[in-house]
Formats: C-alpha cells, structure tokens, sequence
C-alpha cells in the first residue's frame, strides 16, 4: 500500500526530467523598430519602405503586441522560447522575419525590438550586429522572466543623422511631449534660436521644452495642439526664424517732434496693422493720433487720450506695435511654409513623391518617379524611361549631384545612389517647381 501511494502520485504527475532543458547557443543579434510617420528620418527613406524591412510594427507574428523584451527568432524556435543573452536581457519569441535563421556556422540569428520610432531607429542603429553566447529556454520548461530595460541601451541621436531626409523640413516632423530624437533636437534648436528655450537641444521634450513651446504658441497666438509639433505650429516655428534679422520699421519715439520719415513709417505700420486709414504723408496730426490711441487702448497700455502717453508711439507703444507687426509677418510666412507642405502631401497622397532610396539593380514605380523628375530636370532622356535603375539612371543620378554640388567626384561616396542628401535635393526641387506653379496658376495645376 505504500508503494502506491508513493508510485500512483509521481505518475500522475509525470516525470519532470522529460522536461525541456536550457541549453547554450551562440547568436548574431542585430534590432529593429517600429517604424511612425513624422520620423525625421527613416533608414530605408520612407515610412512604407521602412514597414517593408522592419513590419507593420504593431504586432509579432504570433499577433503578440510589440513590447520591450520581444526577439524574432528562427522558426525552429517555438513561440514562447525565453533566451538569455548577457548583459543585454532575457526575452522572449514572438516574431519571425525573412533573414531570421539558422546559419551554417553554427550561429543563431535573433532580432530584438529595440521600440517606436526615432528613438526606436537610434536604438537599433546604435545596436548594430553584436556576436553573443546566450541561454535558450525552451517553451514548456523552467524559464525566467522576461526583462530588459531600454533606459540601458542607448539611442543617441547621432545615429540618425546619415539618414537625415527632412533636414530642412520642419512640417514633416511630429514631435511630443516624453518623446527622443533628432525631430526633437531641431525643434530645441529653433526654439533656442528665436529665444524660447534657455537650454542647449538635447533632443528629448521634456518639462523645459514644453514650457518653451507653450510660450511660443501663446505669443504668437498659434491654434495648435501643445503637446506636439503639428504642421501648423512647425510652420509658426520656422516663420518666426526667418525674421530675426529683420529691420524694424519706425523709430522708437513717434510724436509731434518726430521726422517726417519716422512718422510716414508709423503710419504705413498703422495701416497694415488696421489701425490707421489716412495718407502716409509723414504728418503727425488727429488721425494718426487717434490710432496710435485706439492701439494704445486695445493693448491695455492707457485708458484715456489724457493719460501720459496716449497717441504717442514711446519704449513701451513701440515694442506692442513691433510685437503686433512681428505676428502678422511670421503669419505670412507660416503660410507660405504650409503651402509648400500642402504641395509635399498632394505628391505623397497621389504617389508622386520619391519615398525611398533607390539605387543601381532597383526597379518600380519609384525608380519611375525618379526617372521622371530628372527628364523633367534636363538629366535623363525621356524616351529612356522605363523604370529600372540600370547604367543609365545611375549615370543621370550622378550628373544631378554634380550639378546640386552634392559630389566632387565620381568615386565619392554615395555618388550614382539616391541617398538621403540626394532624395533632400529632389524632394526640394520638385516642391520649389510646383510652389511657383501653384503661385502663377493657382492649385488647380496640380
């Protein structure tokens, strides 16, 4: 009877050495990320070619939601398999991916989700491919929690500035709050720039980044989310920059005593600001007063026309009405910047827009699209478009970096390939291109 009770239990419960056991395994590992629009950069040069190399980036191939601690791993390893690599963290397989196998030497491939966008792209740059020996703890066994800390795997923004396309394009970029990244940098930078922001760019949007932008947005009366760049606040952003220098348009003291030329400035200020309706004919007299008045009273800075001040143009009347000036201008210019993002996505929604890199042996709509720009530019024979990037393509691509002053030589880097400053270079012609054509003909031309 007590064979049985000690027998019947231990074969009940099955033998516990028939488990799978943990076992040592060398591994190439290399990341990748989760690719989002508004990246100031992405590896491939476009978010749809991005998604092609690194997935949609939304699920795992067992539809497992992205999540730190997630490995692409060969199929032979069971989904659920934990593996240990040193001094990078146990994760676990819940993904596959086209060049995700064994190989012949040996050696293991695994793939390990480094996060979402720009800080996710860094991380995985910075990742590169490392060689490492880890423990691979099959389903069904004893296995250890999945951990890994993303805080201990660097992404500096470094990385990410070879594959800099909207370097120039501060519309296509969509930084937020708690967000990292070179995005971030050159929205810190423009922000120094104009005098919002007292620290050097860092690149992560923190508290003071915040406060400095919803500053901005609040003197500039921007309708704009605050939380992130939208394309209506970058374009605000980029206005106010390019008036730094400007010259400001009247003197200090506008009064009865004043020039004729500082007072025939005041009042064409006055004008486009709407408050003055006579001629600018440098007289100080009742109308002018009356609007240097109205201005003074809708701003807060008196009360009555007897108060000290009133329809004079002193230190303070002076800074309101630069200030005023200053908005309406950056307003200007924002929305000259808006229409030519407006121009970008027209081109992008209707396929028209180069949105990779592209290079000998490539073929497609997109080398179509690159073929066609330069015949459209004087580089490539018409008649010669046939959508393969060949010889011929290669040498029309070289003769354009020439030209843009891209290349010194045929042998430097990048020369003949359509590479991040070349696609920059494109990307502008054919916004500038059709900006002017849009201005001479109106919107209809697209």
């Amino acid at each position: 009877m007590l064979m049985v009770a000690i027998v019947v239990p231990y074969q009940t419960l099955g033998n516990p050495t028939a488990r799978p056991r943990p076992y040592q395994q060398e591994f190439l590992i290399t990341a990748y990320y989760s690719p989002l629009p508004g990246q100031c950069c992405y590896v491939k040069g476009g978010l749809e070619a991005d998604k092609v190399l690194n997935g949609q980036g939304i699920r795992a191939a067992d539809q497992t939601p992205v999540y730190p601690g997630m490995i692409a791993a060969p199929s032979s390893y069971a989904f659920g398999t934990k593996v240990s690599l040193p001094g990078i963290g146990t994760f676990t397989v819940h993904d596959r991916g086209g060049a995700i196998n064994e190989l012949g030497n040996g050696k293991h491939r695994l793939d390990i989700w480094a996060g979402y966008g720009e800080e996710g792209l860094a991380r995985a740059l910075a990742f590169g491919l490392q060689r490492v020996k880890g423990t691979v703890y099959p389903a069904g066994g004893q296995q250890p929690e999945t951990h890994v800390v993303f805080e201990d795997m660097p992404a500096p923004i470094d990385e990410l500035r070879m594959y800099f396309v909207e370097k120039d394009n501060l519309l296509a970029m969509r930084p937020k709050e708690g967000d990292r990244g070179l995005s971030v940098y050159l929205l810190q930078d423009h922000l120094q720039t104009i005098g919002y922001l007292k620290h050097r760019p860092t690149g992560f949007f923190g508290p003071q980044t915040t406060s400095a932008f919803h500053a901005f947005l609040r003197d500039f009366k921007v309708d704009a989310p605050k939380n992130m760049l939208s394309e209506t606040s970058a374009a605000f952003v980029l206005g106010a920059r390019s008036r730094l220098h400007a010259r400001m348009p009247f003197a200090e003291y506008v009064d009865p005593k004043a020039s004729q030329y500082s007072i025939a400035e005041a009042q064409r200020m006055l004008r486009f600001l709407g408050y003055y309706k006579g001629r600018t004919n440098g007289k100080y007299n009742d109308n002018l007063f009356a609007s240097i008045l109205k201005f003074q009273q809708e701003h807060g800075l008196v009360g009555t026309a007897s108060d000290t001040g009133a329809g004079r143009i002193g230190p303070i009347t002076s800074k309101a009405i630069r200030g005023k000036w200053n908005q309406r201008i950056v307003k200007q210019h924002a929305g000259r910047y808006l229409d030519r993002y407006a121009i970008d996505k027209h081109t992008s929604e209707h396929g028209q827009r180069i949105a990779e890199f592209l290079g000998e042996g490539y073929s497609g709509k997109q080398v179509r699209l690159l073929q066609t720009e330069l015949a459209a530019l004087g580089f490539f024979p018409e008649e010669k478009i046939n959508s393969v990037f060949g010889p011929l393509t290669e040498q029309a691509v070289m003769k354009y970096q020439f030209d843009r002053g891209l290349i010194t030589s045929r042998f430097d880097s990048g020369a003949g390939y359509v590479g991040p400053a070349t696609l920059r270079s494109l990307r502008k012609d054919q916004r500038n291109i059709l900006y002017n054509q849009v201005r001479a003909q109106g919107w209809q031309v697209l």
